[in-house]
């Protein structure tokens, strides 16, 4: 497993923020300050050899002794989330990765709406607090089933009229395209957050209004991209010469693991970026949800867990 681009760290503290779900603060184990970070960014938190995961910091960028997750627990999960709720204390450690960043917040617009489901809230944390340091225009919709699962709408209150919450239990389900235009996103730049159907719906508001502008974070794949078939196998090189075998229903990382050869990967849905490998030589074929159409094309990395090879081979620094 790579080391070189993590860090030990420390669970300083641990809080309920709400029904289900756990925030842990991290500080450097040997103290100091931890590794600088912008709006949108998660850390792998590798809680065995076989199992990582991904969570967005949810503190302040400006905030460098300590960094902020949020865990929801999965009852119908892979183990992650009830390892961090029933075995992880104060006082702990875990091995955390660099802070990468997949959800970017861009400031240079005239008008921000941010739109959270759930513990889609984590990332969007920061950005209001960003938006609001540059003077940004800048409103929050943040949708929940009561106000019980909605966690850290607390620190929301500091932002007064600009976020507007809506509860299931007291308003019932609500009519997505209203709740947009009540908060202004049509002709804005929305960031959202949170459940598929929730992501769903946000992206079909803003394909039918030209003047906006939609970014992502997804926690699963699309059902389009869960849909794409396998299909003929090819032969993966490893740097070191190994030659491996990957099957017409296999993926990368499964052929590598079973040949021995251990990679990180978490969500292998092609959202989390987690397996993203440089490609030494061979053409990928590109079947992940992160890597932007210039990066497709450049071909130097992939996402082992979903993607494939357009061709016999590919030579993978692995």
């Amino acid at each position: 497993m790579p080391t070189q681009d993590y860090l030990t760290v420390t669970v300083k503290e641990t809080r309920s923020e709400a029904v289900g779900v756990r925030s842990l603060v991290l500080a450097a184990r040997e103290g100091g300050a931890l590794p600088a970070w912008t709006p949108g960014a998660h850390v792998d938190v590798v809680l065995s050899r076989d199992l990582v995961r991904q969570y967005s910091l949810s503190s302040a960028c400006e905030e460098r002794a300590a960094w902020r997750i949020a865990v929801l627990r999965e009852p119908d999960g892979r183990g992650g989330s009830a390892y961090l709720h029933d075995r992880v204390a104060a006082g702990d450690t875990l091995l955390v990765s660099a802070p990468r960043n997949n959800f970017a917040l861009d400031l240079d617009t005239s008008r921000l709406v941010f739109v959270a489901g759930g513990i889609g809230i984590t990332p969007i944390l920061p950005m209001l607090a960003a938006a609001e340091r540059a003077g940004t225009d800048w409103q929050l919709l943040y949708l929940g089933r009561s106000a019980e699962t909605m966690a850290f709408a607390d620190e929301l209150t500091r932002y007064g009229d600009r976020v507007r919450l809506h509860r299931d239990d007291v308003s019932g389900v609500a009519d997505l395209a209203a709740e947009l235009d009540g908060v202004g996103a049509a002709g804005a730049h929305v960031y959202a957050c949170g459940p598929s159907g929730l992501l769903t719906a946000v992206q079909e508001y803003a394909d039918a209004r030209p003047h906006s502008c939609l970014t992502l974070e997804r926690f699963v794949a699309t059902p389009e991209a869960q849909r794409q078939v396998d299909d003929r196998p090819f032969t993966v090189e490893t740097a070191d010469g190994r030659e491996i075998e990957v099957g017409a229903g296999q993926s990368i990382v499964d052929a590598l693991t079973q040949a021995g050869v251990r990679t990180l990967t978490s969500c292998r849905e092609g959202v989390c970026g987690t397996c993203e490998t440089p490609v030494l030589e061979g053409t990928p074929d590109h079947r992940d949800q992160l890597l932007s159409e210039e990066e497709r094309a450049a071909g130097d990395v992939m996402m082992i867990c979903v993607s494939r090879c357009q061709g016999e081979r590919l030579v993978l620094d692995v």
